[in-house]
């Protein structure tokens, strides 16, 4: 990884030929997988050369995740959920109500569950039929989050964070004061972490009943990420901020703009994260690892692979690599969506 704090350099650059805030997902053959805004899936190399790109009906706002057979799922502003084939071929299409901004989770037995902005949440076989749908008071952009016990939790702009059993039935409901656009997070004993766009962050128990919420300072749609001592880390307004497991604020670091992605806890136990035109990467105590620049404004999340490379996308419709930089750290939830394949799943690789 090289040595601590030296900032990294640019690798390579990919154009794009749009912006996206999609946040890119890594095979395990290595491919990157990033949707963008001009209606196309791209797939990369480790070199950052195109392999394929993929047409879509409309905008890629979603992330995409990877099944284990290779197969990418991911979510379109034509009111669709894709599954493309390794060879960037479209396998088939799943047809809902509204756009397919969340980014989907993908169940041990094979379901892949998503929210639309018809207000459902539906759950899809591996063939592209429907095994479930569930409705709520509004719109879901908020992408699922599945614990050990097979558990999926995600919020909904009614404002309640649902957790349903794996045959879409309920198992409870959580009112709260705004509308939750958020990823939920998973702790290592089951805790629920999430935020809500008024602002606060919650911590529920696996019951649903509530440990503690706190007011971040800030509108808020960023996903929190875990740390290897539980820490939580998450954006809010224009700041970033670490959380105790107890909901104490340990640390607020400010940004100069906004921070609407989502952080990602690295296996030296810094954070790193976008905001404005720029990557930067903190240490546990909150003061600045490295910070790396961009051309464009930056509103998707970063993420890092096995092979010291870190990947982050901007408005200048580039996708960058650059390193040094060490892997994922490896805790119950240590980016947006678990893994480098998207799963949204504890355990998942």
């Amino acid at each position: 990884w090289g040595q601590a704090g030296v900032t990294p350099t640019n690798l390579w650059t990919a154009n794009l030929d749009a912006w996206t805030r999609s946040t890119p997902a890594i095979g395990a053959d290595n491919i990157i997988y990033i949707g963008a805004w001009p209606n196309s899936l791209y797939a990369l190399s480790t070199n950052g050369w195109i392999h394929w790109r993929c047409p879509t009906g409309s905008e890629i706002y979603s992330s995409p995740a990877i099944g284990n057979d290779g197969t990418i799922y991911v979510g379109c502003r034509d009111r669709k959920l894709y599954a493309i084939t390794p060879a960037g071929q479209v396998k088939w299409t799943f047809r809902t109500g509204g756009w397919v901004d969340s980014s989907p989770a993908l169940a041990v037995n094979g379901a892949i569950y998503f929210g639309s902005w018809d207000k459902k949440f539906y759950a899809v076989n591996p063939d592209g039929t429907q095994r479930w749908e569930f409705a709520t008071g509004g719109p879901i952009d908020s992408s699922p989050a599945i614990a050990l016990s097979g558990a999926i939790y995600f919020g909904s702009h009614d404002k309640k964070l649902y957790a349903l059993n794996p045959d879409g039935t309920k198992r409870w409901e959580f009112a709260t004061d705004g509308p939750i656009t958020s990823s939920p997070a998973i702790g290592e004993d089951g805790t629920i972490y999430f935020t809500t766009v008024t602002g606060k962050c919650y911590a529920l128990n696996a019951d649903g009943t509530q440990e503690w919420v706190v007011q971040t300072g800030g509108y808020t749609e960023s996903s929190p990420a875990i740390g290897s001592d539980g820490m939580l880390y998450l954006g809010a307004g224009t700041n970033m901020l670490a959380l105790t497991t107890a909901g104490e604020r340990k640390w607020l670091r400010p940004a100069r703009s906004p921070v609407v992605g989502s952080p990602c806890v690295l296996a030296d136990d810094t954070v790193m994260f976008g905001y404005q035109q720029c990557c930067h990467c903190l240490t546990p105590g909150g003061a600045t690892a490295w910070a790396y620049y961009f051309p464009g404004e930056v509103i998707s999340s970063p993420v890092s692979n096995t092979r010291g490379m870190a990947l982050l996308a901007d408005e200048n419709f580039t996708l960058q690599a650059f390193g040094p930089c060490p892997p994922p750290a490896q805790t119950s939830w240590p980016m947006f969506r678990h893994d480098l394949r998207h799963t949204g799943r504890v355990g998942g690789p």
